[in-house]
Order: structure tokens, then sequence, then C-alpha cells
């Protein structure tokens, strides 16, 4: 095969895991649910995109404030969990001590605002630029701590249907070592390890906007976060702010979001510098039941 025909197919294969792949549903005479990346009769397809992405806008923002020789840049985080932010200052003009682009590195505290950058300008001109601001939640400095975490559930037992590394949606950065659990609507939810309730979501109904569904996202010490997707609407029984021991009620199980069926997607995330990546975990005893190899990697 030519160089360059090489190079498209592997482009076009990138270019598909990035923006998500399509996998047909069918169900039998008996009601067994079974998947194929190959449609068949009746079969309905059903989209996988990465799961997890949650707006801060408006939680976290860029304030300018201009004074009598200059441009003050400020950020505000209005989360309860530490937030990392990259200021870029670009296309400057007329600033004091060079035009060169500017980039400022902080991590802002929960609740907090900081000044990131103070730019002067020549006497009686006026300052030229283009500002981003691009953030992560969380600390990219902290390390993880070794860790078992109990079932996030009461009941059961359950069956493990999608794994880590799960070709179906389990192939994105922010859920690569995602567990998917089967398990009955209504299912009581609990933390699996405690920490600050962080981010929350709880009117979504069916498949909604959101592709996480009704979820709750919990900041432990160590700087990790586990998250908690798919809840039933209403359900959610904890605010942002609120500190939850181990073993403590959320809320419960759902069908809420990019999901195929009733179940829990636990995953365990962290920053790893302007981004946040899931984390390799293992709970503290095996899952009852036989895993579904047809729907993962367990």
């Amino acid at each position: 095969m030519p160089s360059r025909l090489l190079l498209f197919c592997a482009l076009l294969l990138a270019s598909a895991s990035s923006l998500g792949m399509t996998i047909y549903k069918t169900t039998d005479e008996f009601g067994v649910v079974s998947y194929s990346e190959r449609p068949s009769a009746g079969a309905k397809p059903l989209i996988f995109r990465e799961p997890m992405v949650e707006r801060l806008e408006g939680q976290v923002r860029l304030n300018t404030e201009a004074f009598a020789g200059g441009v003050r840049f400020s950020a505000r985080n209005e989360l309860f969990a530490p937030v990392e932010v990259e200021l870029r200052l670009l296309r400057l003009s007329n600033a004091l001590g060079g035009n060169a682009p500017r980039i400022v590195r902080r991590v802002l505290p929960p609740r907090s605002t900081q000044v990131l950058s103070v730019v002067k300008v020549r006497p009686g001109a006026k300052l030229g630029y283009q500002s981003k601001l691009n953030y992560a939640m969380g600390d990219p400095v902290q390390r993880p701590q070794a860790f078992r975490y109990p079932f996030p559930w009461r009941g059961g037992p359950f069956r493990l249907t999608q794994g880590p590394n799960g070709r179906y949606s389990h192939f994105g950065a922010k859920g690569r070592y995602a567990m998917d659990i089967a398990m009955p609507e209504g299912t009581p939810i609990v933390a699996a390890r405690g920490g600050v309730v962080v981010k929350i979501e709880n009117s979504q109904s069916g498949r909604g906007t959101h592709p996480s569904g009704n979820f709750v996202r919990i900041l432990h010490p160590d700087g990790t976060m586990g998250v908690y997707l798919h809840l039933m609407r209403g359900s959610v029984l904890v605010g942002e702010g609120q500190r939850v021991g181990q073993g403590e009620v959320l809320a419960k199980s759902g069908n809420t979001g990019n999901s195929s069926g009733p179940h829990l997607h636990f995953v365990v995330q962290r920053n790893v510098g302007l981004s946040l990546e899931s984390i390799p975990y293992q709970f503290d005893r095996p899952i009852g039941g036989l895993p579904n190899f047809t729907a993962g990697n367990p």
C-alpha cells in the first residue's frame, strides 16, 4: 500500500476514535441484548462519544481591569475545588517591556480570586491584546495515594458490563479506566471514598443534552476525583461544597445521558496538567456475577 494511503487510513481511524463510534444494539425474542459494530436487521444505532463533558463557564472566569497606565488580569474560581488556569496574552501592542506573548499558569484555591498578570502600557497609548483562559479542575501537583475502593452501591451482586479500555465508550482519556456496572434503576449509590462534593447535575431526563446524565463529582483528599454518572433524575441528595463520608448515600442509579441501559458509570480522575484524565483503580473485592465480554475488556 502506498505510504500516502497508509497515512490517510491512520488519520481516518484516529478521527473516528476522537469523534466517537457507532455501535448497533439488537434484542432477540428472549429479550437478550447484544452489541455489534456491524448493522443487522432490526438493529438500533448507538453513537458513543467521550461521556465526560462538564461545562465550567461562569464558574471559572477571567476578569480584566484597566487602570491608569495598564491592565490587570485576574481569574475567579467559584468552584469548591482547586482549578489550574493558564492565561495566554497574545498579539500585545504598546506594552512596556515588550510585546512578546505572555503565558501564566497558576492553581487557584477553591472559591478564590487571584491576579495573574499586570501589563503596563506606554504613556498615552492603549494596550492591544488577545486573551485566552484555559483551565482544568484539580491540582496537578498532588499525587494519588494507594486506595482500594469499596463498591459505590448497595445491593447486588451486579455485573460488570464494560471495563477499562472498553472499546464502546471507554476509549477517551477521561474515561479510559472507568467501569460500568449494570444495576436496576433506583439502586442506592454511595460514596466509595470520602471528600468534598464539587459538581453535580440532578435535573436531566433520558438522554438529555449532557452526555454524563445526572452525576456527582467528589474531590478526595489526595486530589483525585470520583465521578458517579447516569444517575436518576431528582435523586441526588448532596450539594456542591458538602463534605461526605465513605458509604454516605449520594443518589440513586439511573439511565440518563449517553447510556445504553440502566447502570452506574464510575470513574476516578485527576488533573495531569490542564487536562482531566481517568486513572486506574481497584475495588476492594471482586464484582459479583459474570462480566459481559461483549461490552468491553473488564
